[in-house]
């Protein structure tokens, strides 16, 4: 393998490394702030939303924002069945059967 290949994984390795032993050596003893643990439970959500969002709304690498944008309409279905059921394996396959009869 490559030297500069190796570097980066170790690299790598050690920043994630040092960033999670930090939190737990700085909330060990005294606990999570709860203010802290309210905000870091949005962070998920947050960044679901910023990998999808713009999949959708941008699937030829442009804004579109019409009835013939299949990305579009599968998610807003998929969102109010999200909503809705609050059932993960029912809004996949509601979502992928938008994009399948959507998308001919």
């Amino acid at each position: 393998m490559n030297f500069k290949l190796i570097s980066i994984i170790i690299g790598m390795a050690l920043v994630t490394f040092v960033t999670r032993i930090g939190a737990q050596l700085i909330f060990a003893s005294t606990g999570m702030p709860a203010c802290l643990e309210k905000w870091l439970k949005h962070v998920p959500t947050a960044f679901l939303a910023a990998l999808i969002t713009p999949a959708i709304l941008l699937p030829k690498g442009y804004l579109d924002i019409s009835f013939n944008n299949s990305y579009l309409l599968a998610g807003m279905v998929a969102a109010f069945t999200a909503y809705k059921t609050k059932n993960v394996l029912t809004t996949i396959i509601i979502g992928m059967a938008i994009m399948i009869f959507a998308s001919k």
